[in-house]
C-alpha cells in the first residue's frame, strides 16, 4: 500500500491557500492580535507610537509588541531567535502579516520601552478582573531569585574586598622580605642571582600590587556610595543569600491571587531579603485589583513589625508566621510564646504563673522596647533551670507589639492558610523557571530587567487565562 505523499513544492496553484487557514480559531495568536490592538500604546508609555512624516517608514510598535508577547508565551526571548521565527514560523507570519524586522530593531524596541511593559501587564490583569478570574480576597506573596548577567567572580562585597586587601598586604610583606634576602645573597656571591628568583619575585610583587590597587579602588567606591557590594558586569545586580542557589541576581516579588493562581502584581528588586516588601507589593496589587481591603499571606522571611504595621494602615490583613530566631529555642528553654501578656495589668505571666512587671525601657528601631522581669521571683522559682541559665529571665516587648499579637490570633484561627500560600505562589515560580525556562535574565540593569520580567509575568497570566476561559472567551472580552 502506498504512503500519503505531499504536494509537489514546485507546483503552481491557481488559488493558493491563505495563511489564515493555518491558524485555527483557538490559536493563542488570535487573542494576542485582539488584545494588543485594543491597547493605547501612547497612554501606556511606549515611545515613537506615531510614525514621522519624513524618512524611511519604521515598524509599527503594535506589531513588535505582538512579537514579544508571542515569543515569551512560547519560550522565545532572544531577539535573534525572534527574528528567525518571523521567517519560518507560520503563526508569527500570520501575526505580523509577513513583516520581518531584524534582531536589532526587535532588541531596541524592548530596551527603549522597558518601562511600558509593566502597564501592558496591568491592562491584562484588569481584563482578567472583568472576567471575574480574581477572587480579590486573599493574595499569596513570595519572592524568588533569578540569576543576573553577572558572574559571582565579578561581584565584590565590602568584606571580601577588605579580606583580599589584608591578604595581599601580608603576601607583599612576605615577598618583600624574600626579595631583600635574595638581594643579600646576590651581594654575597658578588654577582647576579643564578636561580633567577629575584626577577620572579619582582613580577609577583608587581602583579599583586596591581590587583590590590584595583580592589582598593572598588572599596573606595563602596565607601563613596555607601553600598555593601558592587557588581562589575551588571551594576544593579546583587549577591543573593547562599540558600537561594543563585550567586548574583535579582529578587522577584509576586502577589498571586489564590482563586486561579493568577499574578496580580509583580516587582523586581535588588534587595537581598524579603523583609519590608510585603506592604508595597500587596498595596500595588490592591490598586490594580480595585479593592480597598484584602488579606495577604507570606512566609517567615517577611516578618517585620514595621511592615505588618504598614499593612494594617493600608487595609491589608497580614498573615506572616513568626520566625524562631531567639537563642533560647536553641538552648531548649521556654519560648516567649510560653509567656502570656496581660494587657490590663501591662505584665507578662510566666509558665510558673508569676507576674513579671515592666522594669526597663529602651529603643529598638523606631519602637520603644520594654523589658519585663522580676529578679526576686526568678531567684526562688523551681522552673528556672528550664527557663534560663542566668539568675533571672527577662521578656522584651515592643510598644506596638499588639499588632503581632493580633496577627498570631488570626494565624491560629486559620492554620491552613500557610498551605494555601505555598500551593498558590509556588505554581507561577515553578512554571516560570521550569516550563518557561527562565532561570536567568538576558538584560542588564534594574530597569531593563523589570521590563523583561513584566513580559514574563504577562505571558504566564495569558497562558493561565487561556486554560481557564479559552481563546474565544478572551477575544470577546478584549473586543468588548
Amino acid at each position: 500500500m502506498a504512503h500519503l505523499s505531499g504536494t509537489d513544492r514546485s507546483q503552481l496553484l491557481l488559488l493558493p491557500e491563505a495563511v489564515d487557514d493555518y491558524v485555527g480559531p483557538d490559536n493563542a495568536v488570535r487573542f494576542i492580535e485582539a488584545f494588543v490592538n485594543g491597547l493605547d500604546l501612547a497612554a501606556a508609555g511606549f515611545a515613537r507610537v506615531m510614525a514621522k512624516e519624513t524618512g524611511r517608514p519604521g515598524f509599527d510598535l503594535t506589531d513588535l509588541l505582538k512579537l514579544y508577547v508571542y515569543g515569551y508565551i512560547n519560550r522565545v526571548r532572544s531577539s535573534r531567535r525572534l527574528e528567525a521565527e518571523t521567517h519560518r514560523n507560520v503563526e508569527v507570519i500570520w501575526l505580523l502579516r509577513h513583516l520581518k524586522p531584524d534582531f536589532r530593531t526587535i532588541a531596541d524596541f524592548r530596551r527603549v520601552n522597558r518601562s511600558a511593559f509593566r502597564q501592558v501587564f496591568r491592562e491584562f490583569v484588569i481584563l482578567c478582573r472583568q472576567l471575574d478570574l480574581f477572587g480579590r480576597e486573599l493574595l499569596a506573596v513570595d519572592g524568588t531569585r533569578i540569576k543576573a548577567v553577572n558572574n559571582k567572580d565579578r561581584n565584590f562585597t565590602r568584606g571580601s574586598l577588605t579580606k583580599f586587601i589584608r591578604e595581599a598586604d601580608e603576601k607583599l610583606a612576605d615577598y618583600m622580605k624574600r626579595f631583600d634576602e635574595s638581594d643579600a645573597d646576590e651581594d654575597k656571591v658578588g654577582g647576579a642571582d643564578p636561580s633567577g628568583r629575584g626577577g620572579d619575585l619582582a613580577e609577583k610583587i608587581a602583579a599583586i600590587k596591581d590587583k590590590r590597587d584595583r580592589h582598593k579602588a572598588l572599596l573606595d567606591e563602596l565607601d563613596r556610595t555607601g553600598e555593601d557590594q558592587i557588581s562589575l558586569t551588571d551594576p544593579d545586580a546583587r549577591a543573593m543569600a547562599r540558600t537561594t542557589k543563585v550567586g548574583v541576581g535579582y529578587n522577584i516579588q509576586l502577589a498571586v491571587d489564590v482563586k486561579h493562581k493568577l499574578i496580580a502584581e509583580q516587582e523586581v528588586s535588588n534587595q537581598v531579603l524579603d523583609m519590608g516588601l510585603l506592604a508595597p507589593t500587596t498595596a500595588a496589587a490592591m490598586e490594580t485589583l480595585g479593592v480597598e481591603r484584602i488579606a495577604a499571606v507570606a512566609d517567615r522571611g517577611y516578618f517585620k513589625i514595621e511592615d505588618i504595621e504598614a499593612c494594617e494602615r493600608a487595609g491589608i490583613t497580614a498573615y506572616v508566621p513568626k520566625p524562631i530566631r531567639s537563642p533560647v529555642a536553641r538552648d531548649g528553654f521556654f519560648l516567649k510564646e510560653d509567656f502570656s501578656y496581660d494587657a490590663d495589668k501591662n505584665a507578662y505571666i510566666c509558665p510558673a504563673g508569676q507576674e513579671l512587671p515592666p522594669r526597663y525601657y529602651g529603643k529598638s528601631r523606631e519602637n520603644v522596647k520594654v523589658m519585663y522581669c522580676d529578679r526576686k521571683v526568678c531567684k526562688s522559682c523551681a522552673l528556672r533551670p528550664r527557663c534560663t541559665a542566668k539568675s533571672y529571665r527577662s521578656i522584651t516587648r515592643l510598644e506596638n507589639e499588639a499588632i503581632l499579637d493580633r496577627m498570631a490570633t488570626r494565624l491560629a484561627a486559620r492554620p491552613d492558610i500557610l498551605d494555601r500560600r505555598r500551593e498558590s505562589v509556588e505554581h507561577p515560580f515553578g512554571t516560570i523557571k521550569q516550563w518557561m525556562n527562565q532561570g536567568a535574565f538576558l538584560m542588564r540593569r534594574l530597569d531593563n530587567v523589570r521590563g523583561e520580567f513584566s513580559l514574563t509575568a504577562l505571558a504566564y497570566n495569558i497562558k493561565r487565562a487561556i486554560i481557564i476561559v479559552g481563546v474565544p472567551g478572551l477575544i470577546a472580552a478584549a473586543r468588548a
